[in-house]
């Protein structure tokens, strides 16, 4: 019984290093808007799956097989864009409409997990599956305010993974909070070079 336990340990250890590991190098070449970042969060997302599912964290499992998807349409999107790296800004209405619903369903797939699983911390683990949506929609449109939902994800993210002994995880989500920051000030800059370029092609025209 010992011998399975620690081969468990062993293996979920492994698993852990694998996928943050992958998942961290995705997420570094997304803040250098690198179109490298997909085919990297497909390998990583489908390790943290398999994490995820073995701690009991439900919600973001299912956010992991999320990911896996989008990260191939990312991965299309941006390929179609033949080298160019516009960013742009979304409106603040579409913004807070965004997050109004990711409130709401946070609350009733929250409600689902608490009912009808054994999931732990049900609702935190479904707020991150929410906001996390909703950055990654707008990191696959290259919008800058994609960074400001991923700070919010990774602030929750840390202490849950704490709490689940997840302690390469959390201090790995430390760097992605950090990285974020970094997200933010890079996409601003190549926000307004966007601005300038688009200002300039209107004017000789």
């Amino acid at each position: 019984m010992m011998a399975e336990l620690l081969q468990y340990i062993d293996t979920l250890a492994a698993l852990e290093y694998a996928a943050n590991a992958f998942y961290l190098l995705a997420v570094f070449l997304a803040a250098r808007n690198s179109i490298h970042t997909w085919w990297l969060g497909i390998i990583g997302c489908s390790l943290f799956a398999a994490l995820f599912f073995q701690v009991q964290l439900y919600a973001e499992s299912m956010l992991m097989l999320f990911f896996i998807a989008t990260n191939f349409i990312g991965w299309y999107q941006w390929g179609r864009q033949l080298g160019i790296k516009q960013v742009t800004r979304s409106r603040l209405s579409r913004l807070v409409r965004y997050t109004a619903i990711a409130l709401l369903v946070t609350v009733a797939h929250g409600f689902l997990l608490h009912s009808l699983t054994d999931a732990y911390a049900p609702y935190v683990d479904s707020s991150i599956l929410m906001f996390s949506l909703i950055a990654q929609f707008l990191l696959m449109n290259r919008k800058l305010e994609t960074w400001w939902f991923w700070l919010l994800v990774n602030t929750i993210a840390i202490p849950l993974y704490i709490s689940r002994e997840l302690y390469v995880t959390a201090i790995v989500y430390c760097g992605f909070w950090f990285n974020a920051w970094y997200g933010l000030y890079l996409w601003r800059r190549l926000s307004r070079a966007s601005s300038r370029l688009e200002h300039k092609s209107q004017l000789n025209h």
